[in-house]
């Protein structure tokens, strides 16, 4: 196992950071360095921006319901899948382009998770640490009024990242078997290895240095998922242009 891979297999989320800042130098080249992630036909379809106002860092924490780690992060970004950019260049080419497909939605997030993990990966390297914050689609119209976000451009989620005050214990994932089929896809495993899991996962949440608990994967996912999350995301999308045709 090389150094990238024992740097990827050691990630844990942060959300605690000393208020050191982040260079504009720093910023630059970890966009530059996010840039070269692959994109679906070359689209492109990511935007971020970079909260430096204080009185909207602010919002954004609490709109996207976090307002704790904003205020120690080094630097704070708002992730966005942007397809403004791209009708643009559809304009200069005199063309109108196709937006409003479930595809596109499909594009936009991966290209921007891929952007994001790219950013993750490099500011990580350079021993900074990093929290994804879906939060940011609790209030995604608030959000999009806050920055000015036009149509065709959604906020996917927010980061924010920073010098850690500590590091965490790294959390356990489901058994590379539950994850891994060859040639066919196989349900049967499931049953023994979510049951192992559970096991680790009890073991972790019961022994790990804070915020101890009682606690397994399965109840927790069984839990988030027995109802609908974010009922309003359907029609926030459609409100940016988005209908899913």
């Amino acid at each position: 196992m090389n150094e990238v891979m024992k740097q990827l297999q050691s990630h844990t989320s942060v959300r605690k950071y000393t208020g050191e800042q982040i260079s504009k130098e720093t910023v630059v080249e970890l966009v530059k360095t996010a840039q070269m992630a692959p994109s679906s036909h070359f689209v492109q379809a990511y935007s971020v921006i970079w909260v430096t106002d204080e009185e909207k860092k602010a919002k954004l924490g609490e709109l996207s319901k976090n307002e704790f780690q904003f205020k120690t992060a080094g630097a704070s970004f708002l992730f966005c899948v942007d397809f403004k950019r791209l009708q643009m260049a559809g304009k200069k080419q005199g063309v109108d382009i196709t937006v409003d497909t479930a595809e596109n939605v499909l594009v936009g997030t991966a290209d921007v998770a891929i952007f994001a993990q790219n950013f993750v990966i490099a500011a990580e390297s350079l021993g900074y640490g990093i929290c994804y914050i879906g939060g940011a689609r609790n209030n995604p119209t608030e959000i999009s009024e806050l920055f000015g976000l036009p149509e065709y451009v959604y906020p996917l989620f927010a980061m924010t990242i920073g010098t850690p005050t500590k590091r965490n214990e790294t959390k356990p994932r489901v058994p590379v078997d539950a994850v891994l089929h060859e040639n066919t896809y196989n349900v049967e495993k499931y049953d023994a290895l979510l049951d192992e899991y559970d096991r680790i996962m009890e073991d972790y949440y019961g022994s790990r240095s804070s915020n101890q608990k009682m606690a397994n994967w399965t109840k927790q996912m069984a839990d988030y998922l027995m109802n609908q999350q974010r009922p309003h995301i359907k029609e926030f999308l459609a409100s940016r242009g988005f209908n899913w045709k």
